[in-house]
């Protein structure tokens, strides 16, 4: 409608109208206009409480009622309705695929200050829980030849992928670059494959010398290099030394370009966008539920700049959909490992339980839950699940290995060179104290606050595990004060 025929019409009814059916029109639209405000002010209030109450179609209807008082009549009514529409679907468009994790509002919440810790406490606890790691009595950490560092499982007495690929993880959180380079240059020298079936992978087992006991890739430690060296990309740029984008990506290409080839296989099964156990004949046939860390695949999708951003996204769904699968619904518990479609194995050792490999998954749901959040309605239902059955089980006296069903198993698992034993370890202390950022009940606090207060020492049978479990406290320690977070590119 023009301005001319605006005021036209507006003459017209003023020649017509008597002075209180003018005033009432005028109230009329006012009260209107009014309520439209107020129902965008509630939507918007409702959407940061991240209510999911849609009250978006309401508000535009009141914006199509006031149109029609202020114009005279219902013809304005569908120019407002379907206008109001047209918005809302561009805007659904142009949204980003995360729309509450910190992918999105870059925001992580400090759980340990909920409990009442201050955030002096938490800083130097925090700060603790770090040098127990890297330079303390009970460090896994150790420096050689002046420019190079290793992480060790001590008990096992070797460098492995996985605790060198979450050294990287931890030294790009903690803005230490010394410290990434210095495990990288070791990865690099006796780690990397650059020739053969294998090239582009890693020996997931070395001694300490470097020797390696074993040239097979195991594909957590791939799935964390990856990720921590885009983070170092975007922390610290690619102009020093090493290239770390260029680093990422060549894993990336090598290990996916594996198909048909004699021994090897990709890092991620392609028919079911799963991460494999073991890029190899047999483990790529099945994966652990514990590898699978749906956020991760985002980062790469965002940042690898591989040209595998849609394949990525489709292997962060999957990811999400096969954790529905192998894990229990009743008591939250998952195998250690599992076929693609969840089942179990069965066979071998007792991988069908819930053992040292799937104490990291309530950690990993955490993660995605707080940087993506786009599985939150089951995510939540499963935090409150598994914690359930372990309050239960008792805050303080759950033990590290089950049966998928909540039973404790008569052959436990042996760690190390330990007897094998139930017992309530702080690793697992760590990651189900970690998945309270998911749950939505009171219990969690008690998880947080039994695990801020465990002394790092060995238990009354003498176990203690400076590495693997060492390393999972730091991480829920990161993840609890909010400092595990998503590195974005620097702003140019």
């Amino acid at each position: 409608m023009s301005s001319d025929s605006s005021a036209e019409n507006k003459k017209k009814t003023m020649q017509r109208g008597s002075p209180l059916c003018i005033s009432f029109i005028y109230i009329v639209h006012s009260t209107f206009y009014i309520v439209h405000l107020t129902f965008y002010i509630i939507y918007y209030t409702l959407i940061i409480m991240n209510l999911k109450i849609k009250l978006f179609a309401l508000s535009i209807s009141m914006y199509a009622l006031s149109a029609s008082a202020q114009f005279g009549g219902f013809g304005g009514f569908g120019g407002g309705f379907g206008g109001g529409f047209g918005g809302f679907g561009q805007r659904q468009q142009e949204a980003p695929r995360s729309t509450q994790g910190a992918f999105t509002t870059r925001q992580y919440r400090n759980y340990f200050l909920e409990c009442g810790y201050t955030q002096k406490q938490i800083d130097q606890k925090l700060q603790e829980v770090f040098n127990d790691v890297f330079t303390g009595p009970h460090k896994c950490y150790f420096e050689v030849d002046g420019n190079m560092a290793y992480i060790s499982d001590v008990k096992n007495r070797d460098v492995r992928t996985e605790g060198m690929s979450y050294g990287m993880m931890i030294a790009v959180q903690f803005d230490r670059k010394d410290i990434f380079d210095k495990l990288w240059r070791w990865c690099e020298k006796y780690m990397h494959h650059h020739d053969g079936a294998l090239d582009g992978y890693f020996a997931w087992s070395c001694r300490t010398d470097g020797t390696r006991n074993s040239n097979g890739p195991a594909s957590d430690g791939e799935l964390y290099y990856i990720t921590s060296l885009i983070f170092a990309s975007n922390r610290w740029g690619n102009d020093g030394e090493f290239n770390y984008l260029a680093e990422a990506q060549n894993i990336l290409n090598k290990s996916m370009m594996k198909a048909g080839m004699n021994n090897t296989a990709p890092l991620i099964n392609l028919e079911h966008k799963i991460i494999t156990f073991t890029p190899d004949p047999g483990g790529s046939q099945y994966t652990d539920p514990s590898y699978n860390i749906p956020a991760f695949y985002e980062v790469w999708a965002r940042w690898a700049n591989d040209g595998r951003s849609r394949f990525w996204y489709a292997c962060a769904d999957s990811a999400r959909a096969y954790l529905h699968r192998c894990i229990n619904p009743v008591t939250g518990l998952n195998p250690d490992y599992s076929n693609f479609d969840g089942s179990v194995r069965g066979g071998w050792g007792g991988s069908d339980n819930f053992r040292f490999d799937s104490w990291r998954v309530p950690m990993n749901i955490a993660l995605d839950y707080n940087w993506s959040r786009d599985d939150k309605e089951w995510q939540e239902n499963y935090a409150n699940t598994i914690q359930n059955f372990l309050y239960k089980e008792g805050v303080k006296t759950f033990v590290d290995q089950y049966t998928l069903d909540g039973k404790r198993p008569e052959n436990p698992m042996r760690a190390g060179s330990f007897p094998p034993a139930l017992r309530h370890t702080i690793g697992f202390c760590a990651t189900a104290a970690a998945v309270s950022l998911a749950a939505t009940h009171d219990k969690s606090k008690e998880f947080v606050k039994h695990f801020w207060e465990m002394p790092f020492a060995p238990l009354e049978d003498g176990f203690f595990d400076e590495y693997y479990d060492s390393l999972l406290r730091l991480f829920a320690f990161m993840h609890l004060s909010g400092k595990y977070q998503i590195i974005f590119p620097k702003e140019a």
